[in-house]
């Protein structure tokens, strides 16, 4: 019999061959600089001490030739520092923690729903079926006039609703931070589904008697990424007021949205979406610097609007009986990954170190040249980031995500736990799992973070974030309480 060749994957360490491929690409500078520098040093030693100072005394150099040099290099750094952009910091951010009261059981939501729509049991068994699916627990909350059967969606209410999130979240931004509200120079509230005047930014500047020249924003109907949109508009006004303090709030309120009709589109929000909200405070003032947490690197934003597909994934309007509802297209997952695609096309070159970027654009010569059917590149965005947070819209998105950007349970541990606990919390979920990773002892100084939400529209936006200091644990938080049961398995189906 002819010799059996080995088996070289795994005779040989492919992942050490990969290492080494890296290190030598990411390195290449400094691996070609070694080698001249000490050529440059070995041929000083050679020339020895004359002739080195006879090379010195044949350059002449005259007053006007040392003013110029001198004026140019003045010139050049002040172009340079002038034009750099400034820094942005986290400073540091609170996130609301529901009262006990709120709490929404499968049993108590189940019992709800039968009461509520017991004209239609399919419409029950629809709900059922996606509760046991969803990934939530048993400790998810919804708004008190959500509780009355039938629910009791009242202006006032709405309003109590969005005082206790938002004035609860801005009073532990106040605690933790030692901001006094006069601090405040940009205040930005978003807030995509209740929209009332006066705005919920005014509600915030009569409440803690904000300064009259306060730059107030408030975004609605920007779906769940408005929270990056709201970092993002944050960032370009630091840019323009130096020495300044922003505060963003991140919110969702149910109360005014909680469908009542027996549309499956429309009753899917109902199983996920749960009471939450996050204040941070953003700062480019350099007495920051030492106490901030992290500092914000890049914001990529990809908006799918001009699709009609795209436009409608995610769309308020009113049933065959005029009940006015959240439609989830069949189609959001599809156009989720194609716009979760033309943002990481943007990301990649900013954070990809330079060996998956040469991979990937080898790859994608030899689909032009070579070979269409080649398989495409997934760059390995685990080169670029330490830590994952997915925007915890459903189960459906958090699996999406990792089996396209290839990553652990490990990096999507977060973003599944955030649902479980807390449910979809809208634009405000970044920040609860960013919480557990700090609850959980995970951040260290230098960790790079990639925030990655959807929303309305239809959108994908992306924050990355440097963290400035290692966190130690913190004692409080919505966390505090329940960190040491989590992870929990979570199985595919809850039988209720």
């Amino acid at each position: 019999m002819p010799p059996i060749l080995p088996d070289f994957s795994n005779s040989v360490k492919l992942k050490y061959v990969k290492l080494g491929y890296q290190y030598l690409v990411n390195h290449i500078l400094t691996l070609t600089l070694i080698p001249i520098m000490a050529g440059i040093f070995l041929e000083v030693l050679r020339l020895g001490p004359d002739e080195i100072l006879k090379l010195w005394t044949s350059l002449h150099f005259d007053l006007v030739q040392i003013l110029c040099s001198s004026f140019l290099i003045i010139f050049i750094a002040t172009v340079y520092f002038m034009s750099k952009p400034r820094t942005v910091f986290l400073v540091d951010y609170a996130c609301f923690k529901p009262p006990v009261t709120c709490r929404v059981p499968f049993s108590t939501f189940m019992e709800h729903s039968r009461l509520i729509l017991s004209n239609n049991p399919k419409s029950v068994e629809f709900q059922m079926r996606i509760l046991e699916r969803s990934g939530l627990g048993e400790e998810t909350c919804l708004p008190p006039a959500i509780h009355y059967i039938p629910p009791n969606p009242t202006m006032e209410a709405a309003r109590g609703e969005a005082e206790l999130v938002i004035f609860s979240a801005m009073d532990a931004l106040f605690e933790k931070t030692g901001l006094k509200p006069k601090d405040i120079d940009i205040l930005i509230v978003n807030c995509s589904l209740f929209s009332p005047t006066p705005s919920l930014s005014a509600m915030v500047i009569n409440k803690y008697k904000l300064r009259s020249n306060i730059r107030s924003f408030n975004l609605s109907g920007m779906g769940c990424s408005a929270g990056v949109i709201s970092i993002d508009l944050a960032r370009d006004l630091l840019q323009v007021h130096p020495n300044s303090n922003a505060v963003v709030v991140s919110t969702e309120i149910i109360t005014p949205n909680y469908y009542q009709g027996n549309e499956r589109a429309m009753l899917l929000p109902n199983c996920l979406f749960r009471m939450g909200g996050a204040a941070l405070l953003l700062s480019n003032r350099r007495s920051e610097r030492r106490r901030a947490k992290y500092r914000l690197v890049h914001v990529v934003r990809t908006h799918k609007g001009s699709d009609d597909k795209a436009y409608r994934c995610v769309f308020e309007e009113e049933d065959k009986e005029g009940k006015v509802g959240i439609s989830l297209s069949k189609d959001l997952m599809a156009i989720a990954g194609e716009a979760l695609k033309s943002n990481i096309t943007t990301m990649g070159p900013l954070v990809l170190p330079a060996s998956e970027q040469l991979l990937f654009l080898l790859t994608l010569i030899g689909r032009k040249i070579v070979n269409p059917k080649w398989k495409p590149y997934i760059p390995d965005f685990k080169q670029a980031f330490e830590h994952f947070c997915i925007h915890a819209g459903g189960r459906a998105v958090i699996d999406e995500l990792q089996k396209n950007l290839q990553l652990s349970a490990e990096h999507c541990e977060a973003s599944r736990m955030t649902l479980h606990r807390f449910g979809n919390t809208s634009s405000s979920s970044l920040w609860y799992e960013l919480g557990y990773i700090e609850a959980k002892g995970r951040m260290r100084k230098g960790d790079r973070v990639w925030q990655i939400a959807f929303g309305s529209g239809f959108k994908c936006n992306s924050a990355v974030w440097k963290c400035n200091r290692s966190i130690e644990t913190p004692s409080e938080g919505p966390w505090a309480d329940c960190i040491d049961r989590y992870p929990v398995h979570i199985p595919e189906v809850v039988k209720l």
